[in-house]
This record gives structure tokens, C-alpha cells and sequence, in this order.
């Protein structure tokens, strides 16, 4: 249902042809990575956290990893995450699957710095057999993201 779901708002973008559906899992960054044979930072990993009684989205880099300060600093409420049962209630994608792609209404999404390093990314499609091949530029357009935003931790090089 959410592949569906996400294939139907990305049909409607003019994106459907970007879809990959793999028999490998990409539940987790480490197994799209390899199902897709990329570089794990090339996976757009998207995390849910609620905002009071908003959900948001916000897509990072697949190895980055959340910077409680900067969140808080950005979003002016300490970062908390949505648990693991709600998720797909709240969003409309299961873990494994959440993109901003095909989403339940009001829900804000945002792209983190750390996505820039990459020219091509691959945020799932809304389960966890699938992803979008898009460049940064495309990810803007269809992601339908509020903005840019820096919440991550630098990476070590």
C-alpha cells in the first residue's frame, strides 16, 4: 500500500520512472546501500519527529546522525522521534519506508545539509524494497520540502 501510495505522488511529480523496486531489503541504510551498491551517506535516510502535535520529516545524509543542539537550535523544541509503532500511523510509510513521498497531510519535511556532498541520492519509496534514484536538485523539486536545514552532527572524514 505505501509503495503504491508513494508511486501514485510520484507519478503526479513526473518521477514515477525514478522508482527502483529491488528483492533485497532496504530496510536499513547499510542494506539499501548494498542493494543499490552505493555509499551508505548516499541513501537519504528520513527521520520522523513530532513537534508537539506536528509531525516533520527531515532527510540526512544515510550516515549522519542527528545533533540534539542544532535541532533544538533550528527547531526551537528538543528533537524527539516518533516511536517505531506510530510511525506508519502518523506518516502513512512504515519504517523501513518513510520518504516524504506520498505522505499523510500536514506534515512538514526538510532536507538536511549533509544531503549536498552527494550529487544523487536514494530516499526510499515507501517500503522497504524500494528507493528513488534523484539528484539534489530533482530531491528539492519532489520532496516538496519546506527548506534546508542543518541538525546533523559533523562527520569524521
Amino acid at each position: 500500500m505505501s509503495l503504491k501510495r508513494a508511486e501514485e505522488y510520484l507519478e503526479s511529480k513526473g518521477f514515477l520512472d525514478h522508482v527502483i523496486e529491488l528483492e533485497e531489503s532496504t530496510a536499513t541504510v547499510a542494506m539499501a546501500a548494498e542493494a543499490l551498491g552505493v555509499e551508505p551517506g548516499m541513501i537519504a535516510k528520513t527521520m520522523s519527529f513530532m513537534q508537539g502535535e506536528n509531525a516533520v520529516l527531515i532527510l540526512t545524509e544515510g550516515t549522519a546522525r542527528v545533533d540534539n543542539r542544532k535541532y533544538k537550535d533550528t527547531f526551537h523544541v528538543k528533537a524527539k522521534m516518533i516511536p517505531f509503532d506510530q510511525v506508519e500511523e502518523v506518516i502513512g510509510h512504515a519504517p523501513g519506508g518513510v520518504c516524504p513521498f506520498g505522505i499523510n497531510d500536514d506534515i512538514e519535511v526538510y532536507l538536511d545539509e549533509s544531503l549536498r556532498k552527494f550529487d544523487t541520492v536514494y530516499p526510499a519509496a515507501g517500503n522497504d524494497h524500494s528507493a528513488v534514484k534523484l539528484t539534489i536538485p530533482e530531491l528539492e523539486q519532489v520532496a516538496d520540502a519546506k527548506g534546508w536545514v542543518d541538525v546533523c552532527k559533523e562527520t569524521e572524514n
